[in-house]
């Protein structure tokens, strides 16, 4: 077997994504904010997207407390040209592109037969096609490889007892586009494509839940309580970097034990 070898790199020393540039969609709120601080704290540039102007800003801050630069674009990820300019904007500025977080997401808890077909055609959109239209303009920019990371959720695997069906079939989706761009790209281009499936975290999108369902959640939940937004910290930095050097095509649950229970 014919070894290609690789330079010897210290365990620390590779999760630093010093001298990286990073795009993170749906970096206004919830989890965005926190990925787009963790990647600005591991030494990354970080370019953030999302529709909400001011709230954008105040992640920039964040980014640059953290010791990264940020740019901040105001973009609708469901319009295919705004996820192009994302990506140009990227590269304008700072003239590379190595990561990207498929962050941004949608979906609202409701029956089946009383969601609007408009209303799910816009989950899918949003969580699933404008994932696949992100890694597609990102796999050209990225003339040195990189890593493109999809959230998606536990509800790809499993069922809460929530309706949420748009939702979870959204989810469902980018596990199937994970596997399958990372087949095309990891060797090709030296491009890895994982995703994360968090469990339930306490963030805008679940702020529509009642007590009740967090109740039915947590006692499903080994660890005793729903994730916050910095228990997925970890999880992105080691699959932008290079300490995730040899994981492509998987997912990795931050749950905190909920699809073993």
């Amino acid at each position: 077997m014919t070894s290609n070898a690789l330079p010897v790199v210290g365990v620390l020393q590779s999760f630093s994504l010093q001298g990286k540039v990073a795009v993170v969609t749906g970096a206004s709120s919830g989890l965005g904010v926190t990925i787009a601080r963790a990647l600005a704290e591991a030494g990354a540039d970080v370019v953030l997207a999302a529709r909400r102007v001011n709230r954008l800003e105040q992640t920039a801050r964040l980014v640059e407390a953290a010791g990264g630069h940020a740019l901040s674009v105001p973009a609708d990820i469901a319009r295919p040209q705004d996820c192009n300019r994302v990506i140009e904007a990227s590269v304008a500025e700072f003239g590379r592109l190595d990561v990207v977080v498929n962050n941004a997401g949608t979906g609202k808890v409701g029956p089946a037969h009383r969601q609007p077909p408009e209303e799910f055609g816009r989950t899918v959109e949003v969580n699933l096609a404008a994932a696949y239209r992100m890694a597609v303009a990102a796999a050209v920019a990225m003339t040195d490889g990189g890593s493109i990371i999809n959230i998606s959720s536990v509800l790809a695997y499993t069922t809460a007892g929530i309706p949420q069906a748009a939702y979870a079939a959204s989810k469902a989706g980018l596990l199937g586009l994970t596997r399958d761009l990372a087949q095309q790209w990891t060797g090709r281009r030296g491009i890895r494509v994982n995703a994360i499936a968090p469990g339930f975290f306490a963030t805008e999108m679940t702020e529509g839940h009642t007590e009740d369902m967090d109740r039915h959640v947590e006692k499903r939940i080994p660890a005793g309580r729903l994730g916050q937004p910095d228990d997925l910290a970890g999880a992105v930095v080691f699959l932008a970097s290079e300490a995730s050097r040899y994981v492509t095509g998987a997912t990795l649950p931050v749950d905190g034990g909920f699809l073993v229970s």
